[in-house]
């Protein structure tokens, strides 16, 4: 409970107010049986119209209180458990943000999805429901027997025997639930992971044809939660009959011995009319008792996988940082032996022992076979991930000892994958610089060589894009991210083959540009093309997570086997083409 008062306390109030307000509705109906039977056994036997007119009035106005309560517990219940799970939600959301790669590695998009909206909509229907019943169905089952037990305790003991076989059955039904709710959120994580993927690259599914590969994928993982979800609900459909069952057996043992009671003079008709009600009370909350347990094994297996996010140990944090306000300030880079590998357990690492260092405003080509840790490498700069042994430092400085927030400000980094957000083009280009003027964002989008073809846009830069940046080609989404990364003037820029998907005389221009703009930036560049880094101060080859060349392009080509490799080879297509 320690864990979650943070959620409680900003709507205390209203988990205290719906449990009480309820209790005004239980006492209502525990006390309508009672006033009817004494209009039956009082008022009609003696014909007596103003008593009947009077307990009718108090009818009416314990009417108008249980409505009264009812209502207001159901806004109080309503307003705690909503609260309670958008401030849960903010959490789990707010944590992921905190992820690092390698805690993105362990979850997939689907899961994060999944428990971010189904499992917390399942935690909320628990928290409302229970406020609304938890103290009704105890309260209505101890009023009902109560009462029931003053009206005829001979009478009352058929209920005690069918009480402890119910108790039973439902405990059976809830233990076989349990672990099936776990396997079907688990489907359900599946499905979303599927539609996420498919949805995403829908275009690359259409281009090949592969519609009814992707609809079959689909169809299984429909299918498998389509029988999680039956085996999981048929154990809970058991409950409804069995609680009608026992509800009308009950009902009728009470009627068959009350009745025979009648006759022998021993029990008011009225009696026996408010004693049956009591009864199906008293079945009525442990059906509800029923329900709030059942609720409770489904949200208490989503609950476990909620917490499993937040209980994620994030591997990348500020704590330890020794300079927590220093900022980067020129932007050198030195690796000092560092190797790394994805997963732990790994033998062969994806980084070997890599050590070179690039001075403030130089620029640092990288090149080398797919595969070969290029991307791995820089992303150890902006600690996207952390280095397993050696250092990573920046102005000398290692990035552990930088906060986050400072070191990222400090790093503008074109991903391999482009990504663009839904929104305008200039709100795009923001995200370098939220207080940017317009000027400066022109001026940038010129530099990234993408300001032709957005002013040849009709609403220019105020174009809406499509989620992802689908209206737009893969080059000008590269040029979009790489004007976005120029805006936010960073001591290291870092290219991640960032500009594949443009031509040469483009790619020449941006090059030539960042002489000017980023003149004291240093920027690292991996590319494919040897052209792309060719005129960079210092050019490394990496083969299989290790440094084969280290220098400028004359030297490497006269000198590095792996480099001439593949120059030659690019010549050659240059020449054949």
């Amino acid at each position: 409970m320690k864990k979650y008062w943070k959620y409680i306390k900003p709507y205390l109030t209203s988990f205290i107010f719906a449990p009480i307000l309820m209790i005004v509705e239980v006492i209502g109906e525990v006390i309508l049986p009672k006033l009817m039977a004494n209009i039956i056994n009082i008022g009609a036997a003696n014909h007596d119209v103003p008593y009947i007119i009077g307990m009718g009035i108090c009818m009416v106005v314990v009417a108008i209180l249980m409505m009264t309560g009812g209502t207001g517990a159901a806004f109080f219940a309503a307003r705690a458990s909503i609260g309670f799970a958008s401030d849960l939600r903010s959490d789990v959301f707010a944590k992921v943000q905190k992820f690092s790669f390698a805690n993105l590695d362990k979850f997939s998009t689907g899961s994060l999805v999944t428990r971010l909206t189904n499992d917390i909509t399942q935690v909320q229907n628990l928290i409302n429901m229970s406020l609304r019943m938890m103290l009704r169905a105890p309260g209505m089952l101890i009023g009902a027997l109560i009462m029931a037990f003053v009206m005829n305790a001979q009478l009352a003991l058929v209920v005690l025997v069918v009480i402890p076989i119910l108790v039973f059955l439902i405990a059976m039904v809830i233990k076989t639930a349990f672990p099936r709710f776990g396997t079907m959120q688990k489907k359900l994580d599946k499905l979303n992971s599927t539609v996420q993927e498919t949805l995403t690259n829908v275009r690359v599914i259409k281009s090949f044809v592969r519609g009814d590969y992707e609809q079959a994928k689909f169809a299984e993982a429909n299918e498998d939660l389509k029988e999680s979800s039956l085996s999981a609900f048929k154990v809970v459909i058991l409950n409804m009959p069995i609680m009608s069952f026992m509800m009308n057996a009950t009902t009728l043992g009470v009627v068959w011995f009350g009745g025979r009671q009648i006759l022998a003079g021993n029990m008011p008709v009225g009696d026996l009319t408010a004693f049956t009600t009591y009864i199906v009370q008293i079945l009525m909350s442990l059906m509800m008792l029923a329900m709030i347990l059942l609720q409770s094994s489904r949200a208490l297996a989503s609950l476990s996988r909620i917490r499993e996010v937040l209980d994620t140990e994030i591997d990348l944090t500020d704590e330890g940082c020794a300079l927590p306000e220093k900022k980067v300030e020129k932007g050198s880079v030195t690796f000092k032996n560092v190797s790394f590998r994805y997963y732990k357990d790994n033998k062969e690492p994806v980084l070997d022992h890599i050590s070179f260092s690039v001075d403030a405003g130089q620029t640092l080509g990288i090149i080398g076979s797919t595969g070969c840790g290029k991307t791995t490498l820089v992303q150890m700069i902006p600690r996207l991930y952390d280095a397993d042994e050696g250092e990573v430092l920046v102005d000398g400085i290692n990035v552990k000892d930088y906060s986050l927030e400072n070191l990222r400000e400090g790093v503008g980094m074109v991903l391999q994958k482009n990504i663009l957000f839904s929104g305008s083009i200039m709100e795009n280009l923001m995200w370098g610089d939220h207080y940017a003027s317009v000027e400066k964002i022109q001026a940038a989008a010129q530099a990234a060589q993408a300001a032709p073809f957005i002013e040849g846009f009709t609403e220019g830069y105020e174009t809406e894009l499509g989620q992802g940046g689908v209206n737009v080609s893969g080059g000008q989404k590269q040029r979009l991210c790489i004007a976005r990364t120029l805006l936010k003037k960073p001591k290291i820029l870092i290219l991640d083959d960032s500009t594949s998907a443009v031509d040469t005389a483009t790619e020449a221009k941006i090059r030539e540009s960042f002489t000017g703009t980023l003149k004291d930036t240093t920027k690292i560049i991996i590319a494919q093309r040897i052209s792309s880094v060719m005129e960079a101060d210092r050019i490394m080859v990496l083969d299989e997570g290790q440094i084969v060349g280290f220098g400028k392009h004359e030297e490497l080509l006269a000198t590095c086997e792996a480099y001439q490799e593949i120059y030659y080879s690019q010549m050659d297509k240059e020449v054949s083409a």
